[in-house]
Order: structure tokens, then C-alpha cells, then sequence
């Protein structure tokens, strides 16, 4: 069977590692080191880097360098490289593909299976994002692993005899996650995850940035918000400001030359204390205690009940972090894992209970939860956008869960189910992951019929949804897979709209659409037409497949007038 690695695909930086001999290895990339910088860059000549050598030249070439790019996974923003856009999942996929390479020198062997590491907050879709950039880089993702989790595996392996509640405290790059595990008997159970993805070590270093170019206005009177190449000099001072802090009481900040004025070169020198950095980032970091209160309010357990604190992520290694979680929780958090290379180490744990490399008997078993609240859109007395609750978060998986509906209005034969993922009572605040809809409900007075809608959801990220007209027992269902496809909604194949009755009737308007967004492609200024017309086109063959005779007329008259406009523009 071939290798299965893991990987922690971080903010700041990423590491990937095998299971060996029962034992998780560090494997070293192309410069001999076990930590990648998460950056990529185009070099003078035009050619991607990855690594140090893009983080390298940072300084240099800002405009030509991304890092940090994990935050918007799951997003539909766009970083550049030069002139060209790229997507998240087209940048992780390159660094992804930068660990394959290096993975497969180290080994010896050709390396395309993987268990990747992702936030235990991470919702549906940037999960679905991470497991894209996967299979760009060349991967099988076998398993998308909760980093707090992989973690604890990466405790749990070396003590299966122990009886404990483990609050693992993840702060990393860019991610806060906190997770409640109860070891027991070589069991590995996940009780309640929460979190926060906008909030990590970038945010002190932002703190610190936005300090030292306050000082350096104040002082030289010349602001740095528009230089680009002063503020990434600035930003790998912060950075090393705040790694100093956490061994030392105070650091001096010196850059000579960071700016003119009227041909006058100016510099920055500024010693920040540990006091000042505390004082910068003390909100921040007491924003990590209403996901602890999530999580012992979930899993029913206090702060006393609590065996350990494992403190996991480049940014536990700040002072005020560990003094801060020991105030609030009563108990004093320990590193008994490196903060660095856990995660990556319990997902090669991970790859290699997949693998078969752990014994069924002697190994460590693991359950874990869903971190989101999993639901549909109902009505509710009148609302129409409320969120009906079938799978709470936090709920151990493997789970089904069912909950009965009525019909909406008189004469109702067909219901749409819309799936939900999210923590509002208001869909409309929330993720939609997938749609479908049952016909042949019988016609009669609203609230006759019944449906039942039952969520089927499983440690591999496999959501079923059916719906059952009960007293006819007919059903029909959606998969969602995690595994399949980056886009936070998952859409019905049209592609046998050809083979519908009405298939004729709008034959000529689907082929001049066609046409139009073929001529179109690619074309500047037309970015935001082309994707209206091909949504537009979309739509339509769904309903002329679902055999909508009046919506698909509203939509050939939308689009036929939308094409008309955008040709005039042009």
C-alpha cells in the first residue's frame, strides 16, 4: 500500500510528516528543514518559488509574494502575483505541491495520498476548499483531520493508559481552536470544539505594525500606510519583535532608511517592552474565552474537571497567552507535545491508522464531533428564512438524527430542502451546502402531508439528507461530500437537459448563451456579465430538467435581456 503523509497546512507555515515504526517523523523539504514558510512568490525570471525562497525575497518584492493565504480559504477573494489573480486553493495547492515534492525525495518513492489538518472551526466549505487544493497539488485526501484533534492524537499515542479531560488551546498563525478530548482506555473521544479563524499570531504582529508606524508618524512625521515596501519591512521586524518578547523583557526595533523625507533618509528606532506588547494585544487574546466557554458549556464539564491544559501553536509560546489561559481556567497549561509539530504528527498518526500501520487492538481509537449546527430552511410561523435545527454542533459523530415537516400551502406537491450549516437562526446568515427537492407530494390542504428529513452525517465528512413523503413513502436525497468539490454549494448535473420535454423550447436561447460566454471568456470588463449569464445558464437547464416550464420562460426572458445589455455596453 502506498504511504499515506500528513501535513499541517498552516497560516505561517507548514510541516508534513509519516508514521514510522509507530512513531511520527518529521520529514525535512528541499533545505533541510522540517518548517516550510506558507508563502509563494514569482522570482525575477517569472517562475513560482515556494518555501524560504519566496518568503526571502518578501522584502524585495512584496507585490510579487503572497503569504498568509489560509484565512481566506473557502472564500471567493482573490490574491495577485504580479499582475494575475489567483485563487486561495490555487496558492495552497502550489504549496501543497511544493510538500509533495519534497515529501517524495525524502521517501524515496512517489507520494499522492495525504491526510491534511485544517481548523476544528473550519466550516463545510473551507473544508471543501482545503481538500481542492489537495487534489491540485496531485493528493488523495484520505481524511480531513480537526488540528486540535490530530494533536491530542499526537499525545494520546504515547499514553494510551491514561484517564483524562484534555483541553488542547491552538493558537497558531492565523487560527484559534479549542477542543475538549476525554482519553480513556486508548480512546480518543472529542467532546466539543470551538474557535475563532480570524485570530491568530498575525493579528499581534498587526498590533505591533500598527504601533511602530503610529511612533515612526509621530516622531518623522512621514506615514508609511502607502509604502508597500517600508510596511513588509516593518511587518518582519514585528515578527521578530514579538518572538523576542517571549524570552526577553524588552527588544529594539532599528530600521535605517525605512522612508525619505525631502531626500532625507529616515529610520525607526523604537525599543518595545513586553509590557507595551502586552498591553497591544490583551484583547486579543481574551477573545480565546468564549470558545472555552463554548466548549465546557457543550461537553457539560467545569473548568475543575479539567485533567490538563495542552498548549499547541507557534503563539502559545507567548508569555501573556500562558499566564492568561492559567488565570481564567484556574490551572497551569503544559507543552507536553511540541507546540510546532504536533499537529502535523497526529496527522501522520492519522495516515497511518489508514494505512494499517497501527494495531486495531493496541492502537488508539477516535470519535469526533461536527463543530457547526447542521439544519434546513423552514417556515416559521412567517419567517421564511428560519433555520431549523436537525444535527446541533457538537454532537458525536457517526450520527442520524430526524425531524418531522408539514406542508407549507394548500395544493403543495413538491418541497425544496435547503441544507444549512452555521450557528444563526436565520439561514440567511449561514453556509448553504446543498439543495434538492421531492416531487409527488399529494395535492391538499397545507399542513396535511407530512416530510421526514433525516441527516446522516459521518467522520469522513459525508452528510446524507433524505427527505420522505410519509404517507407515500417516496424520497429523495442528496450526498454531501467534502471530498468532492471546493464550492460551498453543491449543485444538481444538467447536463441531461437535452433529454428533457421542454428541451426544445429553449434549445436556441441555452446555445446563444453558450456562445456568448464563450466569446466573452477571458474578456476584461466583462467578469462581472459573464459569471450573471453563466448562473443564469445554470439555472435554466435545472429547471428545464425539472421540467419548470414557467421559470425557465422567466429565466430565457432574463437572460436573453442581460446578453442584449452587456453586447450594447461592449
Amino acid at each position: 500500500m502506498k504511504t499515506v503523509i500528513g501535513i499541517d497546512l498552516g497560516t505561517s507555515t507548514t510541516e508534513a510528516a509519516v508514521l514510522r515504526d509507530g512513531k511520527p517523523v518529521m520529514l525535512l523539504n528541499f533545505d533541510g528543514k522540517v518548517e516550510t514558510p506558507s508563502v509563494v512568490g514569482l522570482d525575477g525570471t517569472g517562475n513560482l518559488v515556494v518555501g524560504e525562497k519566496a518568503e526571502g525575497q518578501l522584502l524585495l518584492a512584496p507585490e510579487q509574494t503572497v503569504k498568509e493565504v489560509k484565512r481566506l480559504m473557502g472564500t471567493k477573494e482573490n490574491v495577485f502575483l504580479g499582475k494575475r489573480a489567483y485563487s486561495p486553493v490555487e496558492i495552497s495547492s502550489m504549496i501543497l505541491s511544493y510538500v509533495r515534492n519534497f515529501a517524495g525525495k525524502y521517501l524515496g518513492e512517489d507520494v499522492d495520498r495525504a491526510v491534511i489538518s485544517v481548523p476544528a472551526y473550519f466550516d463545510e466549505i473551507q473544508r471543501q476548499a482545503t481538500v481542492e487544493a489537495g487534489k491540485q497539488a496531485g493528493f488523495t485526501v484520505e481524511r480531513i483531520l480537526n488540528e486540535p484533534t490530530a494533536a491530542a492524537l499526537s499525545y494520546g499515542i504515547s499514553h494510551l493508559e491514561e484517564e483524562s479531560n484534555i483541553l488542547v488551546y491552538d493558537l497558531g498563525g492565523g487560527t484559534f481552536d479549542v477542543t475538549l478530548l476525554e482519553l480513556f482506555e486508548g480512546v480518543l473521544e472529542v467532546r466539543a470544539s470551538s474557535g475563532d479563524n480570524k485570530l491568530g499570531g498575525k493579528d499581534f504582529d498587526e498590533r505591533l505594525v500598527k504601533y511602530l508606524s503610529g511612533q515612526f508618524e509621530k516622531k518623522q512625521g512621514v506615514s508609511l500606510e502607502d509604502d508597500i515596501y517600508a510596511m513588509a519591512r516593518l511587518h518582519q521586524a514585528a515578527v521578530e519583535c514579538k518572538k523576542a518578547l517571549s524570552t526577553q523583557e524588552e527588544y529594539r526595533v532599528l530600521l535605517p532608511v525605512l522612508a525619505e523625507k525631502e531626500g532625507t533618509p529616515l529610520e525607526l528606532d523604537e525599543t518595545v517592552s513586553r509590557e507595551r506588547f502586552e498591553e497591544l494585544v490583551r484583547d486579543l487574546v481574551e477573545r480565546t474565552h468564549d470558545p472555552i466557554d463554548v466548549v465546557l458549556d457543550d461537553s457539560g464539564m467545569a473548568a475543575a474537571d479539567l485533567d490538563m491544559i495542552l498548549l499547541v501553536g507557534g503563539s502559545t509560546r507567548i508569555p501573556l497567552v500562558q499566564a492568561d489561559i492559567e488565570a481564567y481556567l484556574g490551572k497551569k497549561p503544559c507543552f507536553a507535545v511540541n507546540p510546532d509539530y504536533a499537529v502535523a504528527q497526529g496527522a501522520a498518526i492519522q495516515a497511518g491508522i489508514i494505512n494499517g500501520l497501527v494495531d486495531d487492538e493496541k492502537g488508539i481509537m477516535m470519535t469526533d464531533v461536527n463543530p457547526y449546527t447542521l439544519g434546513i430552511r423552514s417556515l416559521n410561523e412567517y419567517m421564511m428564512d428560519y433555520m431549523s435545527v436537525i444535527i446541533p454542533r457538537n454532537v458525536t459523530i457517526p450520527v442520524t438524527k430526524k425531524q418531522m415537516y408539514y406542508t407549507s400551502w394548500d395544493g403543495q406537491t413538491s418541497a425544496d430542502i435547503e441544507v444549512y450549516q452555521g450557528e444563526s437562526r436565520s439561514v440567511e446568515e449561514n453556509h448553504l451546502i446543498g439543495t434538492f427537492r421531492i416531487h409527488g407530494i399529494p395535492s391538499g390542504p397545507a399542513g396535511k402531508e407530512q416530510l421526514e428529513v433525516a441527516f446522516s452525517y459521518n467522520q469522513n465528512g459525508m452528510l446524507n439528507v433524505t427527505a420522505k413523503i410519509v404517507t407515500t413513502g417516496k424520497e429523495a436525497s442528496i450526498t454531501i461530500d467534502m471530498m468532492q468539490t471546493a464550492d460551498g454549494e453543491k449543485r444538481e448535473d444538467v447536463s441531461g437537459w437535452k433529454e428533457s420535454v421542454l428541451a426544445e423550447d429553449y434549445r436556441t436561447v441555452i446555445r446563444r448563451a453558450e456562445r456568448w460566454l464563450k466569446k466573452h471568456e477571458g474578456d476584461a470588463g466583462t467578469e462581472g456579465a459573464y459569471e450573471e449569464i453563466e448562473e443564469l445558464l445554470y439555472q435554466l437547464k435545472l429547471a428545464v430538467v425539472e421540467e419548470e416550464d414557467g421559470e425557465a420562460g422567466d429565466l430565457e426572458e432574463e437572460i436573453r435581456e442581460r446578453m442584449e445589455e452587456y453586447g450594447n455596453e461592449k
